[in-house]
């Protein structure tokens, strides 16, 4: 850290230069992190500009094989050094995210994206400084803790669950990884259980994960579809959905952001 300071004062000195700092918003508001924890009560996050440095973190070999690509930009880039950004909502990760890439490279974004109409793709600019932060309006169970009740429509059960963390999430795409190895990528991909598997805490107060692994494998499909609409629905973050204006059928549609290699090395 000290010799971090050391050469900022060198480029102040020498080049009459700082790294910009920008404020960002934290769309939990931080509600969801424990007392005496550093993202406790957040309202925002300062970020360092995104520099060459953060340029040699996106390129690293070693850093692209273990996935730890973003968590390492994010952590490079926020000014607060005692925030773990695995320790952080996805929701919040992506709104620090984004706005490194906008310090970065600007709010434009040129990327394929499929329309939903003709399903034809075509090269899209969107303007990253358009999506809109949708904040955490639901309520914990408790004060400064990641997790949230819903009563299943079918069944009448309680479940809690949380919202994931890059932690989680890291976890999930290892496991699911280390699952299509072992089928040679031919078994079916539990994308909804594992998800399920991830979200939900306990089921009417049990919290065994076995039990509660079999209660998702067996769990009716509306109750499946009504928890993940009601967990996407109200989970903190940014806004992903954007308007396209297909060049092909001429109709405009609403598609998820195409996070393609350009968002983080555009072509210029």
């Amino acid at each position: 850290m000290q010799d971090h300071v050391l050469k900022q004062n060198l480029v102040k000195e020498k080049f009459n230069w700082e790294v910009p700092v920008e404020v960002v918003p934290v769309p939990s508001s931080g509600t969801v992190y424990p007392s005496g924890t550093p993202l406790c009560n957040r309202e925002t996050l300062e970020i360092k500009a995104m520099t060459a440095q953060e340029e040699d973190i996106l390129s690293s070999p070693a850093l692209i094989k273990q996935g730890t690509v973003i968590t390492q930009l994010i952590r490079s880039c926020l000014v607060d050094k005692s925030i773990n950004p695995d320790d952080m909502l996805l929701g919040d990760r992506n709104a620090i995210m984004i706005s490194v890439r906008i310090t970065g490279y600007g709010s434009e974004y040129t990327a394929d994206a499929t329309c939903p109409t003709c399903t034809q793709q075509s090269s899209q600019k969107f303007m990253l400084t358009d999506l809109a932060i949708q904040r955490l309006d639901i309520k914990p169970v408790a004060e400064g803790q990641n997790l949230f009740e819903y009563k299943l429509p079918v069944t009448g059960k309680t479940v809690n669950f949380k919202f994931m963390t890059g932690f989680d999430e890291a976890n999930r795409s290892t496991k699911l990884e280390r699952e299509k190895k072992l089928t040679g990528g031919m078994g079916i991909q539990k994308t909804v259980t594992s998800r399920l598997e991830n979200y939900i805490v306990s089921v009417d107060g049990i919290t065994d994960r076995n039990a509660i692994a079999q209660f998702i494998s067996k769990m009716p499909a509306r109750d499946s579809r009504s928890l993940r609409t009601y967990i996407i629905d109200n989970e903190p973050g940014v806004n992903m959905n954007v308007v396209m204006d297909c060049p092909h059928c001429s109709e405009m549609g609403r598609v998820a952001l195409p996070m393609g290699a350009s968002f983080f090395w555009p072509d210029q």
